[in-house]
């Protein structure tokens, strides 16, 4: 059976149903390593009573103010077969350096990043072309995370889709709420008319201002009733509050972190759900409000957002920053029911069948295409030998 370790930053809820899908399928032998149980701007509880696989926190250091986890037992342990890491620290760069040591297969998780989240420095951007090309390996969740890694030197071959998936029945269960129960709910919520609902973090890179500014314009037009709700906390959530106040904002309603069942039913209380990303590699709450048969209103700064929406069907892709054009999609499906249907119809089949099994299924796959690929530190040392051969054929 083939070993493998995945080192993420922190068990992450998705994380860990992926890992559980793959445990229970005992088709490779994953053990997953976590630098941390969570992060500052993270709210999610962690539960090691339900994990289902081998796991490990590493030990972190302290540099004044950096800390470092330590991959030190891939030194002491038994060498995996495959070593998948994340690659944007140090620390996941030195633990792949190390598994290389030992003779494990190397692949990195890479996503696509935005300017408006992520400094590009030259020694980065310098640092990214030497390291990705060098791994065995690149996971990546779709054709955009294809084509970023590509343009740091990895080559095709090399790179394997392993698409972010979501537990797609439990987050129907949103669109199925009783009636009753859906109208309690927005009532004690103070919900009224058509609601736009936004899931995340409260912080500057998710371009809620802009999203303020277009439900502000939508209020102003008086076309219908509306209401905005905010799911989630962070550090911007008093200046959004302060926004409301100063420009007289009604019918905007914050409900602080939610997950699990609360977060479904709060899905299932929305009509359209709306990301004004600046920058997200991903976005999973996409997907989830998806499953909940909502309308997307999505920026072309998140990542692999045209698998998931095709335009005018299932909802509508916006730059990012555009106020206008954000105001221009909320205003025509808050004036058309009939529209808000038939796109959360699409939304809800186009992930229809999503699941963590699904995903341990196509990641069992890349791991297989992994170890049946030569490796590359054998490739190096032919190219070295072949390089040295010529420059001794040239000096005779």
């Amino acid at each position: 059976m083939i070993k493998v370790i995945y080192w993420n930053n922190i068990p992450a809820p998705y994380m860990v149903d992926r890992f559980n899908a793959v445990a229970r399928r005992r088709n490779i032998d994953l053990e997953a390593w976590f630098s941390a149980p969570s992060e500052p701007d993270r709210s999610w509880k962690v539960d090691e009573s339900v994990w289902a696989f081998p796991h490990r926190y590493l030990r972190v250091v302290s540099f004044g103010r950096p800390s470092v986890a330590l991959p030190t037992p891939i030194i002491r342990s038994a060498a995996p077969d495959v070593f998948v890491s994340l690659y944007a620290a140090p620390s996941f760069l030195a633990g792949s350096a190390l598994a290389r040591t030992r003779g494990a297969r190397t692949a990195f998780w890479v996503e696509v990043t935005y300017d408006a989240w992520v400094r590009r420095r030259w020694w980065k951007e310098a640092l990214k072309a030497r390291v990705l090309p060098r791994a065995d390996a690149i996971l990546t969740a779709g054709e955009d995370g294809r084509a970023f890694a590509r343009r740091y030197g990895a080559e095709s071959h090399r790179i394997f889709c392993v698409p972010h998936v979501i537990d797609a029945a439990h987050y129907a269960r949103g669109s199925e709420l009783p009636a009753a129960k859906r109208d309690r709910l927005r009532q004690d919520l103070g919900l009224r008319g058509v609601t736009f609902l936004y899931v995340g973090r409260l912080w500057r890179g998710k371009g809620l201002v802009y999203l303020l500014e277009a439900f502000a314009a939508l209020q102003r037009q008086n076309v219908v009733e509306t209401s905005l709700l905010l799911v989630g906390d962070g550090p911007e959530e008093a200046s959004l509050r302060n926004y409301c106040e100063k420009n007289g904002l009604t019918n905007v309603v914050f409900s602080g972190f939610r997950d699990g069942d609360a977060l479904t039913s709060l899905y299932g209380s929305a009509d359209v759900f709306v990301f004004p990303t600046l920058g997200d590699p991903f976005g999973l709450v996409v997907l989830e409000a998806m499953a909940c048969g909502l309308p997307i209103i999505a920026t072309t700064a998140t990542g692999e957002i045209g698998d998931r929406i095709d335009e005018s069907v299932n909802g509508f892709i916006v730059p990012p920053r555009s106020t206008e054009q954000l105001l221009d999609r909320m205003t025509l499906l808050a004036r058309d029911s009939g529209l808000r249907q038939s796109m959360g119809r699409a939304s809800a089949k186009k992930v229809a069948g999503q699941s963590p099994d699904l995903w341990a299924e196509t990641f069992e796959r890349a791991v297989d295409g992994i170890v049946s690929l030569p490796p590359i530190k054998d490739l190096e040392s032919r190219r070295v030998s072949d390089l040295h051969r010529a420059g001794s054929g040239r000096g005779t």
